[in-house]
């Protein structure tokens, strides 16, 4: 049984509700599907409240967000025993149907999404207003949409209906990728053609993997993989997968959509897209090496570790390279993503705890980072001035509310202690000089001054250098409902850095699969 439509997922929901329990009032064992219910309700509320009044699009997105929040915190701090909750949409008992599943892994990267989500949704407010003030009401909707197929793919235990969630996120973000520059929209259509031939590459994994078991429960699928090792359709599978995900995720050198999407798209849209879309499918690749072909024999046995290790160090120093050579901000935050994502793609193929969680850490992490400096480089553009590096000299005086945040974050990209950006890289420089791999180790460190370059570069211009003769400067300060979240996310990267011991071996400790256990962490 999978899931066609956002609409049966409603339906299904409540069905399943009433078919497992016949309860009036839902219990911790409806958190999976209690979660979703905000955002499917959004899917239909918000345009329809949109088109009465357009203000009522954001106040409506703004309340289904923080429900969401609040209901994502919840799942979080139910499951960090190291638990985890199975819920049987319409009570159809698996495999036959499909399950939504919440652990640790699953929760931190719902609560990632929702948070990041809710924030970007507050300086969204006045910002699309003044961006894209036409296309407001879709703007929000489709937002919506987006965090839903984001949502439904972190929590899905099937795998035909993660495809499904996959399209509804894919499709969803095209849309808002199309909106912005003139040039959004040729690059919108380039991310779509790649994005399309990427999720192909999944189903196409998810077809050898069906035909091989009978199934497509992830729990069901991995439990019956064990005598088909040797199985040369198993090998295909795999890679077809690793292929698939790695395009989404914008692995090296799969990543020739990212940045002129990232550049061309609004820089709303752009603070949205570029925090969790690419975690989300980094997340995917995560649970598939580990928890359903098994890390032992796809990172190992196959050799499909050394192989994504390399082409994400690959994409560390080419993305930081790039970066370095950039004028505009917007283009320098693209390619210093395709390089982010590399550390996770590091991390994940490694197959060492310590680096596995340096790589969930900076899903985090980067999600912070990312959001903030694209929320900034928005405030600069709305404010009136102008996306040239050069034209930023002296913005931290104009700006000095705003580049507070800027300022936390670049500290954080670069890996400057106390900040969150150091502990996720010391994490992975562990697991690497503990495995033995000496090479991807000083290729590690190395880009960690490339990124240093380049931010420093623009904290440089901003703090240290007057404004020239003719540049185009903002008019002041961005707005406090902008602020806001560009504060609230760079002291977010402090707090997380100052904070690391107790937040790992609180959560991150409980996400890792089986058998991988943090030295020291019970």
């Amino acid at each position: 049984m999978t899931l066609e439509s956002p609409v049966q997922i409603a339906f299904l929901a409540a069905g399943g509700v009433a078919h497992e329990s016949a309860r009036l009032v839902p219990n911790a064992s409806d958190l999976p599907a209690l979660i979703l219910v905000p955002l499917i309700v959004g899917v239909f509320l918000v345009p329809l409240l949109g088109l009465l009044r357009r203000r009522l699009a954001y106040v409506t997105t703004l309340l289904i967000l923080a429900t969401y929040a609040a209901l994502a915190l919840t799942g979080l701090r139910t499951v960090l025993d190291g638990s985890a909750i199975h819920y049987r949409m319409a009570g159809w008992t698996p495999p036959l149907g499909i399950e939504l599943a919440l652990d640790p892994l699953s929760a931190f990267v719902m609560v990632t999404i929702a948070v990041i989500g809710l924030l970007v949704t507050i300086y969204a407010g006045a910002a699309v207003r003044r961006e894209t003030p036409e296309r407001e009401v879709a703007f929000f909707a489709l937002m919506v949409v987006m965090l839903l197929g984001l949502s439904g793919m972190v929590m899905t235990a099937d795998l035909f209906n993660l495809y499904v969630f996959f399209e509804v996120s894919s499709l969803s973000g095209y849309a808002l990728m199309a909106v912005g520059h003139r040039k959004a929209v040729v690059s919108a259509y380039r991310y779509l053609l790649l994005g399309t031939i990427g999720a192909s590459f999944y189903l196409l994994g998810v077809g050898f993997l069906y035909v091989l078991t009978g199934s497509l429960n992830m729990a069901d699928v991995a439990a019956r993989l064990g005598d088909l090792a040797g199985n040369p359709a198993l090998s295909v599978s795999l890679v077809f997968m690793v292929l698939g995900l790695g395009l989404k995720m914008a692995l090296f050198p799969l990543h020739i959509w990212l940045p002129d999407a990232y550049t061309y798209a609004s820089s709303t849209s752009t603070a949205i897209i570029a925090p969790v879309m690419t975690k989300v499918s980094a997340y995917v690749l995560i649970r598939m090496l580990y928890f359903v072909y098994g890390a032992d024999w796809s990172l190992s046995e196959l050799g499909v570790g050394p192989v994504v290790a390399w082409l994400a160090m690959g994409g560390v120093v080419w993305g930081s390279v790039m970066a370095l050579a950039q004028q505009d901000a917007k283009r320098m935050l693209a390619y210093s993503s395709v390089a982010q994502v590399g550390y996770i793609g590091l991390g994940l193929a490694t197959g060492h705890p310590l680096a596995l969680t340096g790589a969930i850490l900076h899903i985090l992490n980067h999600a912070m980072m990312k959001s903030t400096l694209f929320l900034v480089t928005g405030s600069v553009e709305l404010s009136g001035g102008s996306r040239r590096l050069g034209d930023w000299k002296g913005l931290g005086r104009r700006m000095p509310l705003t580049f507070v945040g800027f300022t936390l974050a670049a500290l954080a990209m670069v890996g400057i202690p106390p900040t969150s950006g150091f502990f996720s890289k010391w994490y992975l420089a562990l697991g690497l000089a503990d495995s033995g791999q000496w090479a991807l180790l000083v290729l590690l460190i190395l880009s960690g001054l490339l990124t240093a370059g380049y931010f420093f570069r623009v904290l440089e211009r901003v703090y240290a250098r007057e404004p020239r003769e003719g540049a185009v400067q903002p008019a002041g300060e961005a707005t406090a409902a902008m602020n806001l979240p560009v504060i609230a996310l760079g002291a977010g990267t402090l707090l997380l850095g100052l904070f690391n011991a107790w937040f790992v071996g609180r959560v991150i400790a409980q996400a890792l699969p089986a058998g991988l256990n943090l030295p020291g962490v019970s």
